[in-house]
Parts: structure tokens; sequence; C-alpha cells
């Protein structure tokens, strides 16, 4: 399969919300003031800023006419609203009706990160998992909420295509996943199996660096899964900060802020340096894939 064109309007929409904010606060003007003069809501404001949505690059336009920005800021500007108008893949009509908004801005960040440190401690990630393993994942989900079976094959491509990233070799990825992850049974002891030795090969990318916390682990750090995504250093991209979400089946969930992404990646670096080390963590996964196959009917 070709590798597609990986720039992400997700990233451009919250690049150039980043930047008209900046500017906005820079000048001492507030939300309302800057709505009210050019008769918008505030909410309107509110929502491009959050990059919940994006501006046509005729408002931007009137927005640089009303900060009297000039000159190659200007031209940068316009330039990022115009390229911020494209969609990726997850945006098309195949998928408008699959998944939400919040979920749709994750894949989109996910495309153009330059580092993920991920902590799992349910299921595999849906970026490391295998088409079986993300199918039955899903599957059980439908039985919480419903879904059409059309939709659960959508969903399952979305995940496939996620993985394009994983040939970024600018990516640098950091996984650490709870030992029970190896032991859930997620369908049949083949797909657990399948996946295991899914994840030994991914582990061995030079980009990919990933880790199992052992159950016996002396550890502190009790919470849900997430993801922290980062865009380069402060030099390159100081404008776009770090990002911590969670993945859902149909959506996720966002959290912005210094404090929020430096929190999650302290307790990234806690679990992390609990884990095995990755010599010891391929070891793990391949016995516990060794375990599954001797239950394996098939292999038996």
């Amino acid at each position: 399969m070709p590798v597609e064109d990986l720039s992400s309007p997700t990233v451009r929409r919250r690049r150039l919300a980043a930047e008209l904010r900046a500017i906005r606060e820079g000048m001492g003007r507030s939300g309302d003031a800057v709505a009210n003069a050019l008769k918008w809501s505030p909410s309107k404001i509110s929502r491009y800023e959050r990059a919940k949505t994006s501006l046509p690059p005729r408002e931007v336009e009137r927005l640089l006419d009303y900060y009297k920005i000039t000159g190659d800021r200007r031209r940068m500007l316009l330039d990022l609203a115009q390229d911020a108008t494209a969609k990726g893949w997850w945006e098309e009509q195949e998928y408008a009706n699959t998944i939400g908004e919040d979920y749709r801005q994750f894949i989109g960040l996910e495309h153009e990160a330059s580092s993920m440190a991920v902590w799992h401690v349910d299921v595999v990630p849906g970026l490391l998992q295998t088409e079986g393993y993300a199918r039955r994942i899903i599957c059980s989900y439908s039985r919480v909420e419903p879904v059409a079976p059309g939709a659960i094959g959508r969903l399952v491509r979305v995940r496939m295509r996620r993985q394009q990233v994983l040939q970024r070799s600018a990516l640098h990825i950091e996984v650490v996943l709870d030992e029970s992850v190896l032991m859930r049974k997620i369908g049949s002891a083949d797909i657990m199996r399948e996946q295991l030795q899914y994840l030994v090969s991914i582990a061995d990318q030079p980009n990919v660096d990933l880790r199992i916390l052992p159950l016996v682990a002396d550890h502190t750090i009790v919470g849900e899964s997430f993801v922290v995504f980062g865009f380069g250093t402060e030099e390159e991209d100081a404008i776009l900060q770090d990002v911590v979400a969670t993945e859902q089946m149909r959506s996720g969930f966002i959290l912005e802020g210094e404090r929020e992404t430096y929190l999650h990646r302290l307790a990234f670096s806690m679990l992390a340096a609990a884990s095995l080390g990755t010599t010891e963590s391929k070891e793990r996964i391949l016995k516990a894939a060794d375990e599954w196959a001797a239950q394996s009917p098939q292999l038996a």
C-alpha cells in the first residue's frame, strides 16, 4: 500500500488558531471585543481559536485587516488558512457519519505529530492493533452502543488506515502497556497470538520504544489510558503545544494546556521507569504469544 500524504489539515487549523489567538492576546483585545468589531458572535471567536471550526480564508483576511497584519506574516497566515481548508482522509464523506468530531481531531493530531507517548492499561492501542483484534473490540462496543454492521467495517478500516503513520521515520513513538493487556483475551487465542506477534514486529522498528509494565512493578500511577502528542521542539514550533488525548471507539477526549500535558508527561516517565527494558519487554510479549498459541485448537 502506498504511503499517503501525511500533512494534516487538523494540525494546520490548530496552528492557524494558535497564531490568531496569539495576535489577539498580544494586542490586548478580548474575544468579545473582536467579535463585536467584526459583527461576529463571541462563540465564533471561541470555536475557531480552539480549532473547533475553521475560518474560510476570506474571513481570516478580514481578521488580519482588523489586526493590521501585513507583509510576510500576513501571507504566511493566508497560505495556512488556504491549506487548512483541505480535508484529511478521515474527514471524507465515507466516514462522516461514522466517526465524531473529537475522533477526527485525534486522528489529525496523530497524523502529524512528531512524537507520541502512549500509555494503555486495558487493550492494545488502536494504532498497534491487528485487523482481527480491532474488529473484536469494535464489535464488543456495539453491545453497549448499537453500531450498524457497515459502520463496524468502516471503523475497522479507519484503524487500519491510521497505521500508515508508523511508516514515518521522523515520528518517534514510546509505548507502555500494562502487562494485563497481554493476558486479556480479545476474541480467540489465534487473534491474541497474531496480535502479540505483530506487537513484537512493531517493537523492532527503530522509531518505536515499546515497554511492558509488569503487574508486580512498584509504581503509584493509576489512571486511564492516554497519549501525549508532541509537535517538535520549542525552538521549532513554540506556537503549537503538546496535546493529551484519550481514544474511544468513535470519539476522543482532548486536553490542552501546559499543566495538563506536563502532568501526563511526568506520569508517563514514571510508568516507563517502572517498566521492563525494551529487550525484556519483547521477550515477555513473545512468551505471552506462545502461551496463547498453546491454547489454539489449530496449533495444538
